[in-house]
């Protein structure tokens, strides 16, 4: 962890474990700090400025979202998802989001339509050359924000929101494929268009159709990932 720079601890009005929270989950999902790597909490208390206690409820809070693992003899990990627990993450979102883009056509105003292209048209608009892909990853996150919002499914959303962290890992996964983010806008300006034509079964099967390809691209990339791995030295 010599390298991380976390960023700083301000003063504001949310609880500190809150903020530690808030700022370790985002150096994981912007890949700061890597799969794999420890988490110490040692360098943890130094570098954030704040009491073991606080770092221990917060690596528990972590485990919880599935971004950090304990592992025997070593501690507290990012998480390094496998290729069958990446699978049935996939497989679940297929179900999830299908239903979210039939929620938002049935459910959604006319003014979250609106919202919904303008967020698209923000994700289609950033240089991926720029920063990799942490740009359009953030850009994505808006763009499912408010598919959420439309959908009105409290149920829905908090299911969704609890595997959101290793969905966004995956997703990491999937854009690094040279090509895949110009591909990415194409299948989700096929569920813009089919939710602004007011066509819930067009939107599911768009919707399904974006996360079977990120599955078999992201799948892929992790299987070759472990084999290497695996390949003795």
């Amino acid at each position: 962890m010599s390298g991380w720079s976390p960023v700083a601890i301000g003063r504001v009005a949310a609880p500190l474990r809150n903020q530690v929270l808030d700022i370790l989950r985002q150096e994981i999902l912007d890949l700061r700090l890597r799969p794999g790597q420890r988490l110490i909490e040692r360098e943890l208390m130094e570098k954030l400025g704040v009491s073991r206690a606080t770092v221990r409820e917060v690596v528990v809070r972590l485990e919880s979202e599935g971004l950090v693992t304990t592992v025997p003899q070593r501690g507290a990990i990012v998480t390094v998802l496998t290729v069958a627990e990446a699978e049935d993450i996939y497989e679940m979102r297929v179900a999830l989001e299908m239903l979210a883009a039939r929620h938002f056509v049935e459910r959604a105003s006319d003014e979250q339509v609106r919202r919904l292209r303008q967020a698209y048209d923000d994700l289609a608009a950033i240089p991926e050359a720029v920063d990799g892909t942490l740009g359009l990853l953030r850009a994505k996150d808006a763009f499912y924000e408010i598919l959420l919002e439309g959908a009105a499914s409290p149920v829905l959303t908090r299911t969704l929101t609890g595997l959101q962290s290793r969905v966004r890992l995956l997703r990491q996964t999937s854009l690094s494929l040279p090509g895949r983010a110009r591909q990415t806008l194409e299948e989700l300006q096929a569920i813009v268009c089919a939710i602004e034509a007011r066509d819930a079964d067009a939107a599911a099967e768009a919707s399904a159709a974006h996360i079977r390809t990120a599955a078999r691209i992201g799948l892929a990339r992790m299987a070759e990932s472990e084999a290497a791995t695996d390949a003795p030295r």
